[in-house]
């Protein structure tokens, strides 16, 4: 038997919000007043795009940048905040790991992620994290403010077409992948190196061993069940886990442009 939440996401005729367990975020995000929005992207054209699409509402908020974990981590510590949009991609510390410590640490914080991942795992992942939306990059500009909306309002959002997807996966109708079963240490260490790192440049940016790093890849690869590099590259192609095949997608530049 589907639970509330899930018939409701299944059964709406407007855009499909929502995922489950998810905190609603305290009613003082709220408040009257320019509220604090930090962008957490390492690529500032991304950031700038994201900046001109808020326009229309930029009235309504005081923006922060940071361009990697550790920095918005001091943002946080040093200003208020009500909203943070935050990549999953990020050197060193990833977006998801940031997401639990923001959970932890400042959960008056509602998070909005903005990611070029549009597999279904990315998402869920995320609103396990703390998240309480997603977006895509290859969504419209008027999506991010649709969530933005959504999300400030103390609600949770998901685009209508990763909504249908994330319910159908977790109500088994659809066969969960392999992949799902990789932890997130393994998936990140998975898109890099389908994108090319060597186990030494994984370590260093991971803070690892080269040890540590090629017993996940081994790991990787009898969870998913390949035998070679060639498989395994295979096989994230297909499912839309390699980075350069989701940054092809749509450029930043005319992602903003088309505001």
């Amino acid at each position: 038997m589907l639970n509330p939440l899930t018939a409701t996401l299944m059964a709406a005729d407007r855009p499909l919000h929502g995922v489950p367990n998810v905190q609603s975020p305290p009613r003082s995000r709220m408040a009257s007043g320019p509220r604090g929005l930090l962008l957490v992207d390492d690529h500032a054209i991304v950031r700038e795009g994201i900046k001109r699409i808020l326009e229309p509402v930029a009235g309504r908020w005081a923006i922060s940048e940071a361009g990697y974990a550790s920095q918005a981590l001091e943002c946080l510590r040093l200003q208020a905040f009500s909203i943070a949009i935050v990549d999953l991609s990020l050197p060193g510390m990833t977006g998801l790991d940031l997401i639990r410590r923001m959970h932890v640490e400042h959960i008056e914080v509602a998070v909005l992620v903005l990611s070029m991942h549009a597999e279904e795992q990315y998402a869920i992942r995320a609103f396990k994290a703390g998240a309480t939306g997603y977006v895509t990059k290859e969504s419209a500009p008027n999506c991010l403010l649709a969530a933005l909306q959504k999300v400030s309002e103390g609600g949770v959002y998901l685009p209508p077409g990763l909504a249908e997807r994330v319910v159908q996966q977790m109500c088994g109708l659809t066969e969960t992948p392999r992949h799902a079963e990789l932890s997130d240490r393994e998936l990140d260490i998975l898109q890099r190196i389908v994108a090319g790192q060597r186990l030494t440049d994984i370590a260093n940016a991971l803070h690892l061993s080269v040890k540590t790093v090629s017993t996940h890849k081994a790991r990787i690869q009898e969870k998913l069940q390949v035998p070679n590099m060639a498989e395994l590259i295979r096989y994230s192609m297909e499912h839309r886990l390699d980075r350069s095949h989701a940054e092809s997608s749509l450029t930043p530049v005319a992602w903003a442009q088309s505001a």
